[in-house]
């Protein structure tokens, strides 16, 4: 998809028992999402970036105990680590860099949530928010 981000690593899953196969606007999605991405890595310096999550299938969203109405579903979204990064860093570099995503979410203090627009001409919402223990609230 870019230089640095795979299809595969876009609909890796834990969840073997499941497919995990995006269809056409899902892989066009992923493309939007991958050349953000490719953005977010030169905002934290060019460190890797692990893909813990992005494309989620319906089975695979439920098993996981997410929201149908998760961006993961459409392959807007995706849950990233940076080894050696703390998530509240990434959120800060993410916004420094002014990048264009459509929701930033610290969850958890364990790992960074960031889309893009469902809409591929929608406007990104630019929200950032904190998910842990105490709830959901802004950043």
């Amino acid at each position: 998809m870019t230089p640095h981000f795979s299809l595969a690593e876009l609909t890796v899953t834990d969840h073997r028992k499941f497919k995990n196969e995006p269809n056409l606007s899902e892989i066009a999605n992923l493309q939007r999402l991958a050349e953000l991405l490719e953005q977010v890595k030169i905002a934290i310096g060019g460190k890797p970036i692990m893909v813990n999550s992005a494309f989620r299938s319906k089975q695979v969203n439920d098993a996981v105990g997410s929201k149908d109405t998760s961006q993961h579903r459409l392959g807007c979204a995706a849950d990233i680590r940076v080894p050696g990064v703390s998530p509240d860093n990434v959120v800060k570099a993410i916004i420094s860099a002014k990048l264009p995503f459509d929701q930033l979410i610290r969850e958890f203090d364990r790992w960074t949530h960031i889309s893009i627009p469902n809409d591929p001409k929608g406007k990104p919402r630019g929200q950032v928010l904190i998910i842990d223990s105490k709830g959901t609230r802004p950043y």
